[in-house]
């Protein structure tokens, strides 16, 4: 299941909020699945804590470390979370991107709530001046967390600003990100074909495909091999 839907849906915010992510699991276990095989889901303990099945969990940092490393190679790097909760997710990147570039990067985050569909906070703690910010997300629905993430790297001075996530959605006006003058490329794999985009928006689009992940990890299972390792490094 490369993507999971409604796997942010994996706790009640209001009285009588429906735990969307446990009723999707409760399907996959009715029809006899063993076992999930998915890729960056918002809440990975949520997501775990939901199946009464085996769970498997891959990651896209690897591919989006390969792929951003020739672009910041002779840059100062800053990774950057769009809001705290995605810190770890960010801190997990920053690691792997710099084993790649052989040298320190820097990391920041932004503070952002939500109340009734609406993202505020534009404070953004780190320092970016003059650096390559290389905004990292698990997904891109409608984009304002994005957008914001974009506009304050680019007010606290970032020298380039690139952006990548695992599931592109681009719900809503979305592709409007792709038009933004301040962002330079938007990398995003390819379990969401960008089928909401117009081939004008794709132009700073780059899409890596999660296949030979999906597949090596398979292999793995049924042969006993190890998707910890897989995923090392």
């Amino acid at each position: 299941v490369p993507y999971l839907c409604y796997a942010r849906k994996d706790r009640r915010t209001k009285p009588r909020d429906p735990v969307s992510s446990r009723y999707v699991a409760a399907l996959f276990e009715a029809v006899g699945a063993d076992r999930v095989i998915t890729l960056d889901v918002h809440n990975l303990a949520a997501y775990e804590n939901a199946f009464r099945i085996r769970a498997e969990h891959l990651e896209a940092r690897k591919l989006f470390a390969d792929y951003f490393r020739p672009l910041a190679a002779g840059d100062e790097v800053a990774v950057v979370s769009p809001d705290v909760g995605g810190v770890k997710r960010a801190e997990a990147f920053r690691e792997t991107l710099e084993r790649g570039l052989g040298r320190a990067a820097g990391r920041a985050f932004m503070e952002k709530s939500r109340s009734e569909g609406v993202v505020s906070g534009e404070a953004l703690v780190g320092d970016v001046s003059g650096r390559t910010a290389i905004i990292i997300d698990d997904l891109i629905s409608s984009g304002t967390t994005l957008g914001r993430a974009i506009a304050a790297c680019r007010a606290r001075g970032a020298r380039r600003i690139l952006a990548a996530a695992s599931h592109g959605l681009f719900n809503e006006k979305a592709g409007d990100l792709l038009t933004n003058p301040d962002l330079e490329q938007l990398v995003v794999t390819d379990t969401v074909p960008p089928f909401r985009l117009d081939a004008a928006a794709r132009s700073k689009l780059r899409i890596v495909s999660v296949a030979p992940l999906f597949a090596e990890a398979i292999r793995r299972i049924h042969s006993g091999g190890s998707l910890v390792e897989l995923m090392g490094g």
